[in-house]
């Protein structure tokens, strides 16, 4: 069995080629190294988590190279974690959420579709929700009120890939993802910042004054979700597309988290306490027990045993003046 990973040189993409090689997968993997943050950081990752793996340069929006590799490589399943991820960053630019998560995903349904695929994979994300739901988050809650530019392409890619379920039986699986953290992840987000910025001596900025919680997941468990959903037998009758959270189910304050990275670090973090930023959410928690029950969903992992390893590897890898 082969399975495409796209997005592989990414945080989740390169520990699901990792979790999916070690099982005696054959995996092939494409990403674009674009340049939202350091591509350097994205060919290490991929050669310290997947060292062997067969990974294409490629963009999503590239119809006739992406049309090329399927009829090369032939999978039989497609794990698709690329895009354009952020919510701030789709405030400044736009046009790269649409062209990289709406056309790019259009491609990747019309190849799993045309070519006969038995089942694609996808991410969504815990933004979806917006001011739409309450937590706990369940997948029967409304999605139709994003907070930024960035969820409403998530939510459009639900409707996009249970349409393509609907009218041309294409089976597929969107996985809502609630904030991921562990070594080797994005740089941009809070584990890693402020990991960084405390090790440095630096101010971090906390939004909202520190009154945020959220549901931070560890990378490991959200992979053995992701390969949980991929294996999971195809269900009975009717449209063959369904969604699931996969998250912690357990929202942390801002501030408790601050102090894990504290402790691991050694040193106090210095805080600057800011209003909420557009486009954020005060909380979010998964409602899990879907997941659960249909394949066996259950994250492991606190963050006091999530966090540390993360301010370690980011000394290894930044330096104390990361």
């Amino acid at each position: 069995m082969t399975v495409l990973v796209t997005g592989a040189a990414g945080f989740i993409g390169a520990y699901t080629c990792q979790a999916l090689a070690a099982r005696g997968e054959r995996v092939v993997g494409l990403d674009n190294h674009n340049d939202y943050y350091d591509p350097q950081l994205k060919r290490d990752r991929v050669a310290a988590l997947c060292p062997g793996l067969d990974i294409r340069h490629l963009d999503l929006v590239d119809r006739d190279g992406m049309a090329a590799l399927f009829d090369e490589v032939r999978p039989d399943r497609v794990v698709h974690l690329a895009a354009q991820a952020g919510v701030r960053y789709s405030l400044q630019n736009p046009h790269a959420y649409v062209a990289s998560n709406l056309d790019g995903f259009v491609n990747v349904l019309e190849l799993c579709r045309d070519r006969g695929i038995a089942h694609l994979v996808y991410a969504s994300s815990s933004s979806v929700y917006g001011d739409s739901a309450t937590p706990p988050f369940s997948e029967d809650q409304r999605i139709d009120r994003p907070r930024s530019l960035y969820a409403a392409t998530k939510a459009a890619n639900e409707l996009m890939a249970y349409t393509y379920a609907q009218l041309y039986g294409l089976r597929a699986t969107g996985l809502r993802f609630f904030t991921v953290y562990g070594p080797w992840g994005r740089p941009d987000m809070a584990p890693l910042l402020f990991s960084r910025a405390v090790l440095a001596g630096r101010p971090i900025e906390v939004f909202n004054h520190g009154r945020m919680r959220r549901d931070f997941t560890h990378v490991s468990d959200v992979v053995d979700g992701i390969l949980g959903a991929l294996d999971r037998q195809a269900g009975g009758a009717g449209v063959p597309h369904e969604v699931f959270n996969l998250g912690n189910h357990t929202p942390v304050e801002l501030e408790r988290f601050i102090a894990v990275i504290e402790q691991a670090a050694g040193r106090p973090a210095l805080k600057e306490y800011r209003p909420m930023q557009p486009g954020d959410m005060v909380e979010t928690m998964a409602d899990t027990s879907r997941a659960h029950a249909a394949f066996g969903f259950g994250p492991r992992t606190p963050i006091e045993a999530g966090l540390p390893p993360v301010v370690h590897w980011c000394r290894d890898y930044f330096g104390d003046a990361a």
